[in-house]
């Protein structure tokens, strides 16, 4: 996608907000919704934190938007993730029924937006959303590296493995 200094820059308010995730052992995926833009809801991955499958940034991100204009209708926002989103995320994304979405990289593994799948992209729903990918996606994939890089490190040394 061709990145303007307005996504640009909101993109990397969500990579702050994965740095956070990081910092808490957390998988460093962060979000944005931005209405107007001024940044209305932010998350990160807390899973593991809450011990709550449902806690990934996106979903804190839209509840902190719809609590912040009292609405659950986010018609007019945009979603920035370091990550493309999940099943799970991408349904709660058109559930809101976000204009846009903004993601750093596709996720060959589990993501919902393009790669595994291709939610947004179903004629099916009666909603549909514009889906760019491809902005700050180093920044975020190497956020990411290293943080797999990392676990495989302390998994390694755990007594008992055998690598």
């Amino acid at each position: 996608m061709l990145a303007s200094e307005e996504t640009t820059k909101h993109m990397k308010a969500a990579l702050k907000e994965a740095v956070k995730a990081f910092d808490k052992d957390e998988v460093p995926v962060g979000a944005i919704v931005v209405h107007n833009n001024q940044v209305i809801g932010k998350g990160y991955n807390q899973t593991e934190t809450l011990k709550d499958p449902t806690a990934h940034a996106e979903m804190i991100a839209i509840t902190a938007a719809a609590n912040h204009i009292g609405n659950w209708r986010l018609n007019e926002c945009d979603i920035y993730v370091t990550l493309e989103p999940c099943i799970m995320c991408a349904g709660a994304i058109m559930n809101a029924r976000i204009k846009n979405l903004f993601f750093a990289e596709f996720d060959p593994k589990f993501g919902a937006c393009g790669s595994l799948y291709n939610l947004p992209g179903e004629n099916k729903y009666n909603y549909r959303i514009n889906v760019f990918s491809g902005l700050c996606e180093n920044e975020s994939r190497s956020l990411l590296q290293e943080f797999f890089r990392n676990l495989r490190l302390i998994e390694k040394q755990k007594p008992g493995s055998f690598s």
